[in-house]
């Protein structure tokens, strides 16, 4: 998996692409809460459910339906009434995206039994063709050790470069950058 940390870097960074001045900042704090809720499964560990079962770590927890769940969860609970400054469908799909990022970087992972992205459909579990990220260790104690800063080292080239690429491309697009010319 990816760190906590950079999840939520990935969230921010999509968060970007929603953004306007009028939206609070408790969204994008929801946002990042909902792109690491994915990783609560590794509690399981702990209650002996295995690493490959459906309830186990890169399983339910990390589909599309589960990101679809937990976007509906926080858009109930924390915008009942909406907001005036963002539909619902709209946030709706920042909390789907961001927590979607989830499954989507640790599939691009070089390390466990890949992500169930079809559950509770289909078990199988994915990874991406392409997978740059070093897989982060689980628990704190782990994460400061040589293995630890190498994952940060692959987690800023390809998890915080693009989402503030990501960022930046969003805020240019708003300031009308991008806009045509005549010539």
């Amino acid at each position: 998996m990816a760190s906590v940390f950079s999840h939520a870097v990935a969230a921010l960074g999509i968060g970007a692409c929603f953004y306007t001045p009028r939206i609070p900042k408790r969204v994008w704090a929801i946002g990042a809460v909902c792109s690491v809720v994915p990783d609560l499964d590794v509690i399981g560990f702990h209650y002996g459910i295995h690493y490959g079962d459906f309830w186990g770590h890169r399983g339910f927890t990390h589909s599309l339906i589960f990101a679809a769940l937990v976007a509906a969860v926080a858009l109930i609970v924390a915008f009942r009434c909406g907001l005036p400054s963002i539909s619902r469908f709209s946030l709706w799909m920042y909390f789907f995206l961001a927590t979607a990022s989830h499954g989507l970087l640790d599939a691009m992972t070089d390390g466990g039994l890949g992500v169930a992205f079809f559950a509770p459909f289909d078990n199988r579990r994915y990874f991406l063709p392409w997978t740059p990220i070093r897989v982060s260790p689980i628990g704190i104690e782990r994460f400061f050790t040589a293995r630890g800063l190498a994952v940060i080292q692959t987690e800023l080239l390809w998890i915080w470069l693009p989402a503030g690429l990501l960022a930046i491309s969003a805020w240019m697009i708003r300031r009308g950058d991008f806009a045509a010319t005549d010539v």
